[in-house]
């Protein structure tokens, strides 16, 4: 289904304790397929309470380049008014760095 070049990274971040993503999975994770080679992200989801949420994520993060983390950024505080905004930069910054990691 993927590519050979692609490789999948998972970003966390916590949540407040009132937030419904911690009180079913503890932290808000993101989990991207990424080509290697580019840096493009290919795939997305996140550990969203509502599939909604997810589909809404990916549009943002798909076909958009994890090396442009601060376009990503602007992205989403313009777009993503979801409690878990400032959780979904986190985790895509820690999915930045173990990106960078592998180059």
């Amino acid at each position: 289904m993927f590519k050979n070049d692609t490789v999948y990274i998972i970003g966390d971040a916590k949540t407040s304790s009132n937030n419904p993503i911690t009180q079913k999975y503890n932290a808000f994770f993101i989990a991207l397929v990424v080509e290697r080679s580019t840096g493009m992200i290919i795939d997305a989801d996140c550990s969203a309470t509502i599939p909604l949420t997810s589909a809404f994520v990916k549009s943002i993060l798909v076909y958009k380049n994890i090396q442009d983390y601060e376009e990503i950024c602007a992205e989403i505080q313009n777009r993503y008014f979801g409690s878990s905004q400032k959780a979904l930069t986190v985790a895509l910054k820690n999915a930045l760095i173990k990106y960078n990691s592998l180059k």
